[in-house]
């Protein structure tokens, strides 16, 4: 018998390695990062104070000891201090190309965004940017971001307002929301608009009172033949729209975020992210949802991809139902309290879209087995949305389509359980309390106002959900956007809804693995796992930690995509 045993023993020596030999396969990592604040976002690691990066993978999270085999000449090993470092943060919902595109544009935002504070700034910082720029003679000029609700006049600036920037040039000046604009006489008169111009369906030219004269702000569709030329005639210089992406994925990756959605994208954009990709120019993945109306006889199907090429995914299609509430064109079930100028007593705004139609598309794409985007953000637009998949799964078991409802902010209770059990998604804009609590509250007085961007509420229910910025809209500022959703400070101060105030943990992770899971992404991204894709933002401080209200002060010291840094402090 003893010597049986000897002869296995003999023979196992043979056949299996040594411990040394064992530690000497693992292949060194690129980077190895240490310390006390490492915030994995995976239920099953909560306690790791090591992560080791090979290529674009995690290949080892854990304790500090077992890392250690990880480590060889070339390896990086990063001390992280009293830093943090989490997952890398992905956008739930913004305007990738809009955002590239308008880098260029001047900046007409109040603060903490911009400069202007009344309309006399808008037009300093305009004629401003008309010395720096030298437009050639006819060249339109665009500008972004003035907001009513802040400026001291508490309105849009009109037609003679922006005439006096110029005469000459026709301007453009996009309101914050993006849904609504301001132009100039040079602007009407270039795209033909007069008195005798219709309203479109689905959009609004504001007049002159009793006239119908345009006084220069226009609603929604009424906007497009002045924006949308704009935008496409830029895809004709593909250097130049090459170089604004570029800069437009450092400009995301300063905050945080290594997967940046664009929702709504051209089907010309599609084909220059797929250029870009291919020649090794997107630096983070881009999450592409084709805008249902710009699609150009495109089939969805064809267009729908499950995995990134090169950086580049389309992920599904996007409707818009309705305008915004910032804008006064959120489409709601109640009228508002505060009324838009030219708005009639009882007015609830509008579908930006024929309901109709827009159900017959949405079941199409849907039982493609393709996800949809849906922008709703008034409770009635809301209402569409659920229904159009209700109607498209009917009679069937519901799949696991992940479609998602992006903005949902007056999203009602009721609305919230229909959600779940369509298996429909929230993406809550909640950056909106801070940005525009106030003025919600004069708009839909304080029980709606109070009610904006339910996270508290999903969370208990138990409803997955993800929250965003909408980029160019606001900036991309993750940590802000953290800190709105955690606090719900309005600029005034006051608490918008205290019981929709949810942890800075569960705010995290729906910037993390929540939108992962969003995007059918959860086993790739979203989490510090072993074997996901190596996403990490290093932070100067835990997130967890601290004073709450502290939490949009936090430096992005760190951005690193598919494990190489995209932006660096």
């Amino acid at each position: 018998m003893k010597r049986s045993f000897a002869k296995l023993a003999m023979a196992l020596s043979l056949t299996l390695p040594s411990i040394s030999t064992l530690a000497a396969v693992i292949e060194p990592a690129d980077k190895v990062f240490l310390g006390e604040h490492i915030i994995t976002m995976d239920p099953a690691i909560d306690d790791a104070d090591a992560v080791a990066i090979r290529g674009d993978k995690i290949v080892f999270v854990g304790d500090e000891k077992e890392a250690k085999a990880y480590i060889g000449e070339q390896t990086n090993v990063v001390e992280l201090g009293d830093k943090a470092l989490i997952p890398g943060m992905i956008d739930a919902h913004g305007h990738f190309t809009m955002a590239a595109r308008m880098i260029n544009f001047a900046n007409a935002s109040s603060p903490p965004v911009g400069p202007a504070e009344n309309i006399g700034d808008i037009v300093e910082l305009m004629k401003a940017h008309i010395a720096n720029t030298k437009p050639a003679k006819g060249e339109w000029v665009m500008g972004y971001g003035y907001d009513d609700s802040l400026l001291a006049e508490n309105r849009h600036p009109t037609r003679e307002d922006l005439d006096a920037i110029s005469t000459d040039y026709p301007i453009f000046l996009m309101h914050v929301s993006g849904h609504l604009a301001a132009v100039n006489s040079a602007a009407l008169a270039a795209v033909g608009m007069n008195a005798d111009t219709p309203n479109p369906d689905g959009g609004v030219i504001r007049r002159f009172a009793d006239s119908n004269v345009p006084n220069g702000v226009l609603e929604e569709k009424a906007i497009y033949p002045f924006m949308m030329p704009y935008f496409e005639s830029s895809a004709k210089d593909p250097a130049k729209l090459a170089q604004q992406i570029a800069k437009a994925v450092t400009y995301f990756a300063s905050y945080g975020v290594t997967t940046i959605q664009d929702g709504a994208t051209a089907i010309h954009d599609v084909k220059m992210l797929k250029a870009m990709g291919q020649q090794g120019l997107l630096t983070a993945d881009i999450t592409a949802f084709p805008h249902a109306t710009m699609l150009n006889g495109a089939d969805p199907k064809t267009l729908f991809e499950t995995e990134y090429t090169n950086g580049l995914r389309v992920s599904g299609i996007k409707f818009s139902l309705d305008g915004s509430p910032q804008g006064r064109t959120a489409w709601m079930t109640h009228h508002y309290h505060e009324l838009p100028d030219g708005a009639e007593e009882g007015y609830t705004a509008y579908p930006t879209v024929d309901p109709v139609a827009y159900k017959a598309e949405a079941k199409a794409v849907l039982q493609a087995g393709i996800p949809i985007l849906v922008h709703a953000n008034g409770d009635a637009a809301i209402d569409l949305a659920l229904d159009s998949v209700e109607e498209a799964f009917a009679g069937q078991e519901i799949p696991d389509h992940r479609s998602v409802i992006i903005h949902s902010q007056l999203m009602r209770e009721d609305q919230l359980d229909r959600a779940k059990q369509l298996k429909m998604i929230p993406s809550f804009y909640s950056a909106h309390p801070f940005f525009w609590g106030d003025w919600h509250r004069l708009s839909f007085g304080d029980e709606r106002a109070f009610g904006i961007s339910p996270t508290g509420t999903a969370l208990k229910k138990g409803i997955p959900f993800t929250v965003h910025n909408d980029t160019p809209v606001v900036p991309p500022d993750m940590m802000r956007l953290l800190w709105s959703t955690v606090n719900r400070e309005t600029r005034k101060g006051v608490v918008l809804g205290p019981d929709e105030r949810i942890s800075a943990k569960d705010a995290l992770h729906a910037v993390t693995l929540g939108a992962a899971y969003q995007y059918f992404e959860e086993d790739t991204k979203g989490s510090l796992t072993e074997g996901k894709q190596a996403d990490l933002v290093i932070l100067g401080t835990n997130p967890l930690d601290i004073d709450p209200h502290e939490l949009k002060d936090i430096p992005v010291l760190e951005t690193i995509a598919r494990g190489k840094t995209i932006f660096k402090l």
